[in-house]
């Protein structure tokens, strides 16, 4: 046995939940922008591409830290 700990589990996670947190603020921040008539139209856009961005990232992540399974 092993008394190893795996320390890039926890950095995986740790990005991991740094993106959420990320894509969260954006998503915050693009409603809020979105109820005010000054706001620029081509910022709206590219925060939310960015925020689209991090939501494939954190998709990939996720799907790269659950383990594959035979049938």
């Amino acid at each position: 046995m092993s008394d190893k700990v795996d320390t890039e589990s926890f950095k995986e996670f740790a990005k991991l939940r740094e993106l959420r947190v990320t894509h969260r603020d954006l998503d915050y921040l693009i409603d809020k922008l979105s109820h005010d008539p000054m706001v620029d139209q081509l910022r709206i856009r590219r925060l939310k591409k960015r925020r689209l961005i991090l939501k494939d990232m954190i998709t990939r992540m996720e799907s790269a830290l659950i383990p594959d399974m035979d049938a």
